[in-house]
């Protein structure tokens, strides 16, 4: 049975508890809205500790003004059950007052520089500010030993990963790969935007991804790759954002240097914007 606790004061006494007999706790932050992916981030910390808290916010200062805060599905009892079936062992659910106690205007804002200005972040100008600044809350009130992100938003992975290293946090940052539909579509909490002529069409995005890397693995030069992606989306009805190979650190590979590589896709469909990745080894 899991316990939803929703005031700061209750949380804390809670992981003190916890942390005086000697427990290792393992944190998933989400946004709600949950299906096994986010599951499968709960099993990863249940492995990696002895007790684990999910966290629920919708943060309103990582949407910009025209995105999709007022309408992102905000399910709390059926993420309840399903966090209790995954093994988590608490539900942190704060309010806005909790979370942003001086208000959104006043609130101290944490912001990572250089690789959140790329990709992602000049196509959403602010959002990883807003990332930041939550995460770096809940990592204050949580006090996680270790906290646990999926792959399928591998930006914000590095990000945070940037942010802990840089902050000192002593919390160990673990990866959940990305879960998918049979279909190889990424599974998100925005899929259900798609209507059934979109959702027919969304799983070009892994396929495109699997071209590109396998073009790359050709010796397809990097903007002929791109640009083949780019039209590829395009004809199947996305607005691409971006359609990218870079390496690890999200930067561009040096031309003929091997090592790993990431295959990195953001397009819209209808009103709804769909981001995914593929690792793969370079040439």
């Amino acid at each position: 049975m899991i316990e939803t606790i929703t005031t700061l004061p209750e949380l804390r006494d809670r992981i003190a508890g916890w942390k005086r007999a000697g427990l290792r706790v393992g944190f998933v932050p989400t946004m709600g809205n949950l299906h096994a992916g986010h599951q499968s981030l709960v099993g990863i910390a249940r492995g990696a500790a002895d007790r684990v808290v999910a966290s629920v916010f919708v943060n309103p200062t990582q949407f910009g003004p025209a995105e999709d805060f007022a309408r992102y599905p905000r399910t709390p009892e059926s993420d309840a059950n399903g966090l209790a079936s995954a093994g988590c062992d608490v539900l942190w659910l704060p309010s806005p007052e909790t979370m942003y106690p001086l208000g959104i205007d006043n609130a101290v804002l944490v912001r990572v520089p250089g690789i959140t200005d790329v990709l992602d972040g000049a196509h959403r100008p602010g959002h990883f500010d807003g990332v930041c600044t939550v995460v770096a809350r809940l990592f204050n009130q949580v006090g996680p030993d270790v906290a646990v992100f999926g792959r399928k938003d591998y930006q914000q992975l590095a990000v945070i990963r940037h942010m802990v290293a840089d902050l000192a946090f002593p919390i160990e940052v673990l990866a959940g790969e990305t879960v998918r539909e049979g279909d190889g579509l990424a599974m998100s909490s925005r899929n259900q935007y798609l209507s059934a002529e979109e959702r027919a069409i969304a799983p070009e995005v892994h396929r495109t991804l699997l071209a590109m890397a396998a073009d790359h693995g050709r010796g397809v030069e990097p903007a002929a790759l791109e640009a083949e992606a780019v039209s590829r989306l395009e004809a199947a009805g996305f607005v691409v954002d971006y359609a990218v190979v870079r390496t690890p650190g999200l930067m561009q590979p040096v031309a003929g240097e091997p090592g790993p590589r990431v295959a990195l896709v953001a397009a819209r469909l209808g009103g709804t914007r769909l981001i995914d990745n593929l690792e793969f080894t370079g040439a």
